[in-house]
Order: C-alpha cells, then sequence, then structure tokens
C-alpha cells in the first residue's frame, strides 16, 4: 500500500468520529405534552394539532354551521432539523383577541394576520394565523398559554358519524378531485401547481398553502359552502369574477403569512344552494388557478 494510503485511513477515520450526527426529528409526544393536547403527523412529516371551536354555535343566513366546517383551529409543526417552525389559524370570539395576541406575543410567537373569513355569521368569529420558529417543546407552550386565555377547548371533541347526505360522487367529478367526508362535512384540498416556501423552506398543504373547499349539506342536494382559494396576485381578479358569475359571495381577501414566496393571497367564500351548481362554480374558479393537474381525478 502506498504511504499516503495508509496514513489517509486513520484521517478518515477520525473525521467520521468527528462528523456530528443529523438532528433527530423532534419528539412529538413533548410537543403534545406542552400543547396540551396532541395530534398526528401528516404528509411532509407536518405534526398538526387541531383546535375545534365545539363551543361555540355560530349561525349565517339561518344556517347553523357545524364546527367542522368553518371554525376548526389548528396549529402545524415543521421539523427543521431538532428545531420547528409552527403555522396556525385561531379561532377567536372578539372579547378573546387581544388577551391572546398579547400572550402569544410574550412567547415569541408572531403575529401574522388577523381577519374575518365569513359575513354575516352570528356570533361574530376572527381568524389569527400564527407563525414561530426554534425549540418546538417551547413553541408549542406558549400556544398553550396563549390559548388557555380563550375558551378554546382542550379535550378531544366528540365523535360524530354523521354522513355528508349530499351527492359526493356527482360533485367529484364536477370538481376534478376527490373530497373526503369529515364528520358529515365534505372537504377537499387542492394543492398549488408550484411549491410555496416561506424563509427556504417548502410549505406543504397541511401547513395552510393548499386551497380548502368545504362543503355542508343543508338540505335535499343543497349545501352551504366556503373554504379559502390559495392565489397568486394575478388570479385573484380571474377568481371573484367566476365565483361572482356563479351566486358565490367572497366574503373576504387578505394575506395569511408574511415571509411566503411567492406572494399568496386567501381568497374566503360563501353560498348556500344546488350542491353540484356550486360544485360548477367553483370548478370554473379552479380554472383561473395554477393548481396541481396531476392531484385531480374524476370517478
Amino acid at each position: 500500500m502506498h504511504p499516503i494510503a495508509r496514513l489517509a485511513i486513520p484521517v478518515v477515520a477520525a473525521v467520521a468520529l468527528t462528523t456530528p450526527a443529523f438532528a433527530a426529528e423532534p419528539d412529538w409526544n413533548h410537543v403534545a405534552e406542552a400543547l396540551g393536547k396532541s395530534g398526528a403527523v401528516q404528509a411532509g412529516g407536518v405534526y398538526r394539532v387541531g383546535f375545534p371551536r365545539t363551543d361555540l354555535k355560530v349561525s349565517l343566513d339561518g344556517v347553523a354551521l357545524r364546527t367542522g366546517f368553518a371554525f376548526g383551529g389548528w396549529v402545524a409543526f415543521q421539523p427543521m432539523d431538532a428545531q420547528a417552525m409552527v403555522m396556525g389559524d385561531l379561532v377567536l370570539t372578539q372579547d378573546e383577541v387581544s388577551p391572546v395576541m398579547r400572550k402569544l406575543e410574550e412567547g415569541g410567537i408572531e403575529i401574522t394576520a388577523l381577519h374575518n373569513h365569513l359575513l354575516r355569521a352570528e356570533p361574530m368569529t376572527l381568524y389569527m394565523h400564527i407563525e414561530g420558529h426554534g425549540d418546538p417543546v417551547k413553541l408549542a407552550g406558549a400556544i398553550h398559554a396563549g390559548l388557555a386565555l380563550s375558551k378554546t377547548p382542550f379535550a378531544p371533541p366528540p365523535g360524530t358519524s354523521t354522513p355528508a347526505n349530499i351527492d359526493m360522487i356527482g360533485i367529484d367529478r364536477i370538481m376534478g378531485y376527490f373530497g373526503q367526508d369529515n364528520g358529515g362535512i365534505y372537504q377537499f384540498g387542492v394543492p398549488r401547481a408550484q411549491p410555496v416556501t416561506d424563509q427556504g423552506m417548502a410549505l406543504p398543504g397541511a401547513m395552510g398553502a393548499a386551497i380548502a373547499v368545504n362543503f355542508q349539506p343543508t338540505g335535499f342536494d343543497t349545501a352551504a359552502i366556503t373554504g379559502d382559494f390559495v392565489l397568486l396576485a394575478s388570479e385573484v381578479n380571474p377568481v371573484i369574477k367566476a365565483m361572482q358569475a356563479n351566486g358565490i359571495e367572497v366574503t373576504a381577501l387578505h394575506s395569511h403569512m408574511l415571509d411566503e414566496q411567492p406572494r399568496l393571497f386567501f381568497l374566503h367564500f360563501w353560498a348556500n344552494d344546488d350542491a353540484r351548481k356550486l360544485a360548477t362554480g367553483l370548478r370554473a374558479a379552479l380554472d383561473k388557478v395554477d393548481v396541481r393537474k396531476d392531484a385531480a381525478s374524476a370517478r
């Protein structure tokens, strides 16, 4: 063996011994303990915890709205080595906003948006979007401290097996995507074609970067719809026009994040009509958006 080759062996061994191991993924059990509620790991390794406002009884235009339709608050943690980025959408009443915001800021959680999603809903609900970076257990503790100043339930929500009694197959065909029945709410998640990033990290749909559409049955073949379209600036007005042309009311337009790339706008909507008619209107709006075609399917 060449002398230089013999010398290289211990050097390589030393490097192998001194090279630090890759940081482990955060222990989600510890995060759940600090948060006061457990969640589940979703696509992309995101740990997501739901905070549905099951304590609220909200109606809009005479329709009693189910919690999963528009009041399913959540927080989601995305691993960053042993650290994490957290984002969330907290559902709050008007009197809860200021104390929760103050406590979150004290704990190092940033407020990225505060606004309505619906119009004419009684009682009025507001949506506080949050973001934080660092030790996931500390972030979870800060979020718990903030939510503790609201009436947000920490106990698991009561189970429900009520299926959505609308033409789900027909709606799927019109929408061009498969929906999912979640406690009587028929839900769609439609990813954008191009990835969304925040501080250089790709954001999976579970971090709030996908289009969300909810159908709540309100009668024979009728449904209320709400959700949010995730849009580039150039897509906003074409989507508004498509919705208005199909009897869908635009109820809010705003940002949810501060540092995302590309810059995104979130458009919320409402209607209560024939479910297939509304699906046709939503499909017309989706046709104005650069969504992932490989995620589309039809029965």
